[in-house]
């Protein structure tokens, strides 16, 4: 049997919806009938339609456990060409945090909790229990893979799987309408929860990765600064670690790439609401 469709398989014994990769990680293309959603698409995608195509149409939608889809002729006729397996990580309630370099990794290692993770060609994917929106460049080399998704399958991986924390939620947000604050300054956040980032060289390193990002940022400079300041307040606003001085870094870097102050106060504001602080 083709080690591909073997691999396929155990997945979707598992539980784990799977379909082929073709040349280049991508899926199959559509057939004649589905091409350019013609079909309607499939009742599992946002525009959600009625194709029953037994076809691999239509990328992750087409993704399924069931045994008898997955080594049907139509399939297997894919399978003889595929490069790779690929599966629906939100199907599987699971979400991949595709970390794509070097740097990529330093950050999650930084501002994330670890998880099981599994070598790709070029950096990491961290697996987090539970489903999310798929986001992609929610940080540089950072994109979320879950709901309408698919990522490579590489294997087991190694550790154990952490739930979806709202710090990897909050990566996917974008800023909700301005909430004018009473109050411009912005005060350190008081409280006494346990932070695994209190050792000051953690938290130092991701605040600087805060800035960097927001400083390399080349378009929708709102959108960066707002997930920015949520991606911190949902790792520190808890906890008490961050200080006015970590806070005046962030603002700076924001008001360093042309954001007013007003901006970034609402910026602030908007997600300290968002996280409930």
């Amino acid at each position: 049997m083709n080690p591909h469709l073997r691999a396929a398989l155990a997945l979707a014994a598992a539980g784990v919806p799977v379909l082929p990769l073709r040349a280049g990680k991508l899926p199959f293309g559509n057939c004649t009938t589905c091409a350019g959603n013609a079909c309607g698409g499939r009742p599992a995608m946002k525009s959600a339609g009625a194709c029953s195509c037994p076809r691999v149409c239509h990328g992750w939608a087409a993704a399924t456990t069931d045994p008898h889809v997955i080594n049907s002729h139509t399939w297997r006729r894919a399978w003889r060409e595929a490069a790779a397996v690929a599966y629906h990580p939100g199907g599987a309630g699971l979400t991949v945090v595709d970390l794509d370099n070097p740097a990529a990794i330093a950050w999650a290692r930084a501002s994330l909790p670890a998880t099981r993770t599994v070598r790709t060609t070029r950096g990491e994917h961290w697996l987090y229990q539970g489903a999310m929106q798929s986001t992609n460049a929610v940080w540089p080399g950072v994109d979320i893979k879950s709901a309408m998704a698919y990522a490579r399958w590489l294997g087991p991986g190694t550790g154990t799987r952490t739930a979806l924390p709202d710090v990897v939620r909050a990566l996917a947000v974008k800023e909700p309408t301005a909430v004018r604050p009473t109050a411009i300054p912005v005060p350190a956040l008081a409280g006494g929860g346990e932070c695994r980032h209190r050792t000051p060289m953690y938290l130092d390193r991701g605040i600087a990765m805060a800035e960097q990002r927001i400083t390399e940022a080349r378009e929708e400079v709102h959108t960066t600064v707002y997930r920015t300041f949520l991606a911190v307040l949902s790792a520190h606003g808890r906890c008490g670690c961050l200080t006015d001085a970590h806070i005046a870094r962030l603002f700076t870097a924001a008001r360093a790439k042309g954001e007013s102050a007003r901006h970034c106060t609402d910026a602030w504001t908007n997600a300290r609401t968002r996280l409930g602080l």
